[in-house]
């Protein structure tokens, strides 16, 4: 059950800030805004939508496939992904550029600033989504144009796909997120991303449901609510060990989704996946640190949940 996953493949630079945003910015002076961070701990990091997407699936037993453009300086992810058995089959290389950038400083709310330089992500939509030999798939941040290509492909060659727009949402008008949503078999959106997505397409949460199969709006440390054929799933959250770093927790929670999906499973397991997923995404720095056998995740599954998975 392969999985073409879209989106972007980047190197994050992630800082933390022991402090909070909120004590350092002024709200009546946002208009002259000059602030400095000190960040005494910094990483480097693989990360990137497709790339956090694979490297979870696979740790499920999924075939991830991802799809992305990237830079002349990809040498070193592209080992990473090599020695994780992550095929690159769909991942190109664009000499005259470098591969996608993300600087992120968290503070102590786990409040989260990103700067992003695109870079080689911007050739996205030079890659086309295969008629064959796909099951599900993705559309996640990634470039503008790639972006608009891959779900009018997904669409055209009849692959379910979730449209996950996360932090590339902003770059579409109430149009384009119309079209994305009536061409998607299932939208992944954060509460935040909820409430831009109902106010750029005029339509409420379940004018959105009722167009897709299903709704997936994840809460933070509220959990999550999936809606599906007119019901509302309510999925707990996780116990996490540690609360470390929340960067990649969404692509974490969505490789769970898609395990889900491609195995046929109820929304009800598939969500509690999901919420795992994020939970030992969470406990680890960086996005791509954590590691469970499979027999790992089953038993941690059934004591946070109560049950088995098939």
């Amino acid at each position: 059950m392969s999985a073409l996953i879209c989106g972007s493949l980047a190197f994050d630079t992630i800082m933390v800030f022991p402090g909070r945003f909120k004590n350092e910015i002024l709200p009546d002076k946002v208009h002259i805004l000059n602030v400095s961070f000190l960040v005494p701990q910094l990483r480097r990091e693989f990360g990137g939508t497709a790339g956090n997407i694979a490297y979870n699936l696979k740790l499920l037993g999924g075939q991830p496939l991802p799809m992305g453009t990237v830079g002349k300086d990809f040498d070193q992810y592209g080992d990473w992904l090599d020695r994780h058995e992550i095929p690159r089959d769909f991942i190109k290389v664009i000499g005259e550029a470098y591969t996608a950038q993300a600087y992120i400083t968290t503070d102590l709310d786990d409040n989260q600033i990103t700067a992003f330089h695109p870079g080689a992500m911007n050739h996205a939509h030079e890659q086309d989504v295969p008629a064959q030999g796909v099951t599900i798939g993705t559309v996640s941040p990634d470039g503008r144009d790639g972006m608009i290509r891959h779900a009018q492909q997904f669409a055209e060659a009849g692959i379910p796909f979730i449209f996950d727009p996360g932090q590339g949402l902003p770059m579409f008008n109430g149009e384009d997120l119309r079209a994305f949503v009536e061409q998607a078999n299932y939208v992944a959106v954060n509460d935040y991303e909820a409430e831009m997505l109902m106010d750029r397409t005029g339509w409420t949460l379940k004018d959105i449901a009722s167009r897709v199969d299903a709704l997936i709006v994840t809460h933070g440390g509220k959990g999550s609510h999936i809606h599906a054929k007119g019901k509302v799933y309510e999925i707990p959250c996780a116990k996490a060990d540690s609360l470390t770093d929340p960067t990649g927790c969404g692509d974490a929670f969505r490789a769970g989704l898609l395990h889900g999906l491609s195995q046929g499973m109820d929304w009800d397991t598939t969500g509690r996946i999901a919420s795992l997923m994020g939970a030992y995404n969470i406990e680890r720095p960086g996005t791509q640190n954590h590691r469970f056998t499979l027999e790992q995740f089953r038993t941690r599954f059934r004591k946070e949940f109560r049950y088995d998975f098939a």
